[in-house]
């Protein structure tokens, strides 16, 4: 039994190394070093409660040397000598709090003591400890300020009970760690919100930077009145929305508008465009990674789900998601969670889904491109966006609100558009939409000598009277042009972008404005990739 003074120094010693540091797996290697001499542990672990389940935060194993970066059940599989992927499907599942030992230890406020697990299993982690080799363990709760913060469980691999003295000792020795794992978590949350407020100001920064079809949605005609209707109805939900529509009609405009309209307004609209990305790489960029799960993954990232927590995230080009990236989304819309790629942590998101697609969606269900309960799960609220050539009478006033915003920007004047050619405008079938009539203001604002807008012809002849097919585009407008040269380079360079032998270099323009390009001319680049 120790003296009074000797378990003073001992209680000193461990609080002194609990409020040195907020890496805990260093607080119980010290802890293990102070004990040794007087309680023999095999295992100490602590666990935090995380809403209703309980989340392991660190642990010491003795024997085994902690590596940077490694996650708690890391080290266990390491312990067990099994793989990762053998791990998490044994173990990968988060364990209630509810009807645990740590919420039992932080009801009663005192430690528990199990002597001999292959006897007696108590509780749901017991199972779990005695695959680990556990045979004995005391479990302390860790509270600090009146809230249970977690549990700190030492463990004994041996049969060797617990003397009423020791179980004592380590309830006492509990009580300092608490402080200190509280902080670490409060610690945690400030660093997390502090990335996510970074990761917001640099979405909205790219917002502000990106030069958007248009600030509002412009037009009176019935079609478009009947959308606005619809968009004022949904707005204020949280309801899932699924836009359609041709490319180029102004979905993302849509989404825009029902989260400027939405309770959410406050907080970042997190645009992701599914097209424009490898696959290898769309599961990272919604859900994030940990560092270490794949080659290049030099840190922790923050997934755009979890950044769009609280706000509305937008997945443009929802029919290019891969299927097994379908599986984890379906989760998302279901369960409000998903974790991390190479993580076990179950990451919680209140995100509202507004997706997008002008792909026939019920069509790639139909061939099994696309699964239909993902489908569902998406068109709980569907709205079509109408093509330009079904809303003629909007046609004049977009042209003045382009005119009006292009010219102001290139620092021209105009008092207006030629008879001719705004009939010619209104005439056209307009396969490319809203993005193709903006581009074709752009470009007369440009080559316009006179203050009366007017346009050539024959940049348009080959759409005239065509007004009832959006497809095939018009042969011979400088649209199209355009596309065909950006498509031809990414053909003959692999849908590689950058460098020496990349789409840009080759037409002699940054790469960053080849992506800009891409992205408004609705390129599919990804399908040039070798």
């Amino acid at each position: 039994m120790l003296s009074g003074e000797a378990r003073y120094r001992l209680l000193l010693q461990v609080a002194e190394a609990a409020n040195s540091s907020l890496d805990m797996t260093g607080v119980l290697e010290e802890t293990a070093r102070v004990l040794e001499p007087l309680v023999s542990v095999d295992a100490i672990a602590i666990v935090t409660v995380d809403g209703a389940e309980l989340r392991p935060h660190a642990i010491h194993i003795r024997g085994m040397a902690a590596r940077h970066g490694e996650t708690v059940h890391g080290s266990i599989a390491r312990a067990l000598d099994m793989s990762r992927e053998e791990y998490e499907a044994r173990y990968g599942r988060p364990i209630a709090l509810a009807g645990s030992g740590t919420e039992l230890v932080g009801r009663t406020g005192r430690a528990e003591v199990q002597q001999d697990l292959a006897a007696a299993r108590r509780y749901v982690e017991d199972e779990r400890l005695l695959s680990y080799g556990v045979r004995a363990y005391v479990r302390a709760p860790l509270v600090f300020r009146g809230r249970l913060v977690g549990s700190l469980t030492f463990a004994r691999l041996s049969s060797h009970p617990f003397s009423p003295d020791e179980a004592e000792l380590l309830e006492e020795i509990t009580r300092p760690i608490a402080g200190a794992v509280s902080n670490a978590l409060a610690y945690e949350e400030i660093r997390r919100l502090k990335n996510r407020l970074h990761e917001e100001n640099l979405v909205l920064r790219q917002e502000l930077d990106e030069q958007s079809m248009a600030e509002e949605i412009v037009g009176a005609s019935p079609p478009l009145r009947q959308l606005v209707r619809e968009i004022e109805r949904v707005a204020p939900t949280d309801t899932t929305v699924l836009v359609t529509g041709e490319t180029g009609t102004g979905k993302e405009l849509v989404a825009r508008a029902i989260h400027r309209r939405s309770p959410r307004a406050g907080r970042a609209l997190i645009k992701v465009n599914l097209a424009s990305m490898p696959d290898t790489l769309v599961a990272s960029e919604l859900f994030g990674h940990e560092k270490g799960a794949f080659t290049g993954a030099l840190q922790r990232r923050i997934g755009r789900f979890e950044l769009a927590s609280e706000g509305t995230i937008f997945l443009d080009e929802i029919g290019e998601l891969p299927g097994d990236v379908q599986v984890a989304l379906l989760r998302v819309l279901q369960e409000g969670e998903f974790e991390r790629v190479g993580g076990n942590q179950t990451i919680r998101t209140r995100a509202r889904v507004v997706a997008a697609t002008n792909r026939d969606l019920p069509a790639a269900v139909a061939e099994g491109r696309f699964r239909s309960d993902l489908f569902f799960r998406l068109n709980v609220f569907p709205l079509f966006v109408p093509p330009l050539r079904d809303r003629r009478e909007d046609i004049p006033i977009l042209v003045e609100y382009f005119l009006a915003r292009h010219s102001a920007r290139l620092g021209r004047r105009f008092r207006g558009v030629d008879r001719a050619t705004m009939a010619l405008l209104r005439s056209y079938a307009w396969p490319g939409n809203i993005r193709e009539l903006q581009n074709v203001i752009e470009r007369a604002v440009i080559l316009s000598d006179s203050e009366i807008l007017h346009l050539d012809e024959a940049v348009l002849t080959a759409g005239v009277g065509n007004l009832a097919s959006p497809a095939p585009r018009p042969a011979g407008t400088l649209h199209d042009e355009e596309i065909r040269l950006i498509e031809a380079a990414l053909e003959a360079c692999g849908g590689r972008i950058a460098g020496v032998a990349g789409a840009a270099a080759r037409l002699g323009i940054p790469p960053t404005t080849l992506e800009s390009k891409i992205k408004r001319l609705g390129i599919q680049k990804n399908r040039f990739r070798r």
